[in-house]
C-alpha cells in the first residue's frame, strides 16, 4: 500500500465517483464516513514505518512517481491528514441538513485530495498548480448551473489564478539563486515575485475584498469549507518555502513584513466587523483574521510561533464549521442575513444564534472558548518583539468581539413580544450544540489536541531554528 495513493488518489477518485450520486442522504453517509475513515488511518497507521513481525510485516511506503515528478508523505504527515480529513468529516456530515450534499461533498473530497497533493509534492513547486486546479473546481461547487457569477467568485477566481505566474516565475528565479547563492539583484526578486503571489492566494490586505462579498453570493456552509481549507494548506505551502531557502527564513525585513500583514489584516477585519451590518460579510472578516493570525504567527519565526500556527488549525475548523451552519440555517429562514431581517432571531432559532454568537467569540478569542488559548500565546509571543504590535492585534480582537456583540443584540430584540420557538431541524439542533460544546471543551482543555499537534513542528526542519 502507498500513502500517496491512500490519501490522494483513492479521495480524488472517490470525489468523482460521488457525482454519480443524487440522493443526499447516500452523499452523505458515503463521503463523510470515508474522510472519517481516512482520518483514523492516518491517526493510527504511520507512513514509512514496518508493522507486524516475523513472516507477517506490513509497510505504508511514504512516496509514489507520477510522470518524472514525486508525491512524498513522510511520518510527521499522519496527523496533519488526520486533522484535515477529520474536519473534513465533520463539514461533510453537516451538509445533508442544509441541503448542500450534492454540492459540496464530491468536489470538497476532490479539492480536499488536490491540496494534499500540493503539500506532498516534490519538486514542491508544482503545489501552486495542484492549489489552482482545486479552485477552478471550487467554481462549479459555489455556482449552481444556469446562474451568472456574481463579482466575488469572479473576483476570486481572478486574484486566485493571478497569484500562480508569480509563484511560478519566483521558483524559476530561485533555481538561479540556488546556482548563484550571491546574487542580491536576484535574491530581492524572487523575494518580491513571492511575496506578490502569496499575497493573492491569501488574500492579504487589501487584496480581501471578494471575501465578504463571496459570503453574500454563495452559500455560506460552502464559502466556509474553502475560507477554511484553501488558506490552511496555502500557508503550509508558504511555509515550505520559508524551510527550504534559508534567505527567506533568515531574512529580518521578510519576517516583519509578514507580521505587518497579519496585523493589518487583523485590524482592518476587526474594524470593518465592528461595523458591519450583514452576518454573511461577517463571516468574512472573521476569516480575513483567521488568515493574519497565521500570517502573525509565522512572521514570529521562532518554534514557537510555528507552533501556534499548528495550534489554530483545530479551532480554525471548528469554529468556521460552526458559523457556517448555523449561519446557513438562519439564511434559510429569513430573505437575507441583514441585520434589519434578522432581529430577533434567536427567539425563532435560538441554536442557531447561539451557534454563530459561540463561533464569533471564539474568533476573537473570548475566555473559555476554542480560539482564546491560541490568541492568549499569540499575545504573549507577539509582545516579546513589540508592545505596539500587540496593542494592534488587541484592536483587532476588540474589533472583532464588538461585532459579535452587536450581533447579539440584534438577534435577541425584538420590537413585538413574540414568544420563544425553535424552527432549527432535529439534525441541525443537534449538530449545531456538539459543535458549541467541542467550542467549550476546547477551551476548557486545550491540550487535548497536543497528541496530534506535537509532532507536525517537525514537517519543516529548519524552520524556526
Amino acid at each position: 500500500m502507498n500513502a500517496p495513493i491512500l490519501w490522494i488518489f483513492l479521495p480524488l477518485a472517490l470525489g468523482g465517483f460521488l457525482l454519480l450520486f443524487r440522493h443526499e442522504r447516500v452523499l452523505t453517509i458515503l463521503g463523510g464516513t470515508s474522510a472519517l475513515v481516512l482520518s483514523l488511518i492516518a491517526m493510527f497507521l504511520p507512513i514509512d514505518v514496518a508493522l507486524g513481525s516475523g513472516v507477517f510485516s506490513f509497510k505504508l511506503a511514504g512516496s509514489l512517481n507520477v510522470l518524472g515528478r514525486s508525491l512524498v508523505l513522510e511520518t510527521a504527515d499522519g496527523p496533519l491528514l488526520a486533522i484535515l480529513y477529520g474536519l473534513a468529516a465533520m463539514w461533510f456530515f453537516g451538509a445533508e441538513s442544509l441541503g448542500l450534499a450534492r454540492r459540496l461533498i464530491p468536489m470538497g473530497m476532490a479539492i480536499l485530495a488536490l491540496l494534499v497533493a500540493s503539500i506532498a509534492v516534490r519538486p514542491f513547486l508544482f503545489a501552486a498548480v495542484f492549489i489552482e486546479i482545486a479552485v477552478l473546481l471550487s467554481v462549479p461547487m459555489l455556482l449552481p448551473p444556469n446562474q451568472r457569477p456574481g463579482r466575488g467568485i469572479v473576483r476570486y477566481l481572478t486574484f486566485q489564478t493571478l497569484a500562480i505566474p508569480f509563484i511560478l516565475f519566483a521558483g524559476w528565479l530561485l533555481a538561479g539563486v540556488e546556482t548563484s547563492p550571491g546574487d542580491v539583484a536576484l535574491t530581492l526578486q524572487a523575494t518580491a515575485m513571492l511575496e506578490l503571489g502569496f499575497a493573492f492566494l491569501l488574500a492579504v490586505f487589501p487584496l480581501y475584498a471578494w471575501i465578504p462579498m463571496l459570503t453574500e453570493e454563495a452559500p455560506p456552509y460552502l464559502v466556509g469549507f474553502l475560507l477554511w481549507v484553501l488558506p490552511q494548506t496555502t500557508a503550509l505551502f508558504a511555509m515550505g518555502f520559508l524551510d527550504r531557502y534559508p534567505f527567506l527564513r533568515l531574512s529580518t525585513d521578510l519576517m516583519n513584513t509578514l507580521r505587518v500583514a497579519g496585523l493589518l489584516m487583523i485590524v482592518s477585519a476587526g474594524v470593518w466587523a465592528a461595523f458591519q451590518h450583514h452576518l454573511g460579510r461577517l463571516m468574512g472578516y472573521a476569516a480575513v483574521a483567521e488568515t493574519g493570525f497565521l500570517l502573525t504567527a509565522i512572521g514570529l519565526g521562532a518554534m514557537s510561533g510555528i507552533q501556534l500556527v499548528f495550534l489554530q488549525m483545530i479551532p480554525r475548523g471548528l469554529g468556521m464549521a460552526v458559523w457556517a451552519m448555523s449561519l446557513s440555517t438562519i439564511q434559510n429562514q429569513v430573505e437575507t442575513p441583514r441585520f434589519s431581517r434578522v432581529r430577533g432571531a434567536a427567539r425563532v432559532l435560538p441554536i442557531a444564534t447561539m451557534g454563530v454568537i459561540f463561533a464569533h467569540l471564539s474568533t476573537a478569542g473570548f475566555p473559555l472558548l476554542a480560539g482564546f488559548p491560541v490568541r492568549l500565546a499569540l499575545l504573549e509571543s507577539l509582545a516579546r518583539e513589540s508592545i505596539g504590535l500587540t496593542l494592534w492585534l488587541a484592536l483587532g480582537l476588540l474589533g472583532l468581539t464588538v461585532g459579535a456583540v452587536r450581533t447579539l443584540g440584534v438577534t435577541t430584540l425584538s420590537d413585538a413580544e413574540t414568544g420563544w420557538s425553535s424552527r432549527e431541524t432535529r439534525t441541525q439542533l443537534v449538530l449545531i450544540a456538539l459543535g458549541m460544546l467541542a467550542l467549550i471543551a476546547l477551551g476548557f482543555f486545550p491540550q487535548a489536541s497536543q497528541f496530534l499537534l506535537k509532532s507536525l513542528p517537525a514537517l519543516f526542519e529548519n524552520l524556526g531554528q
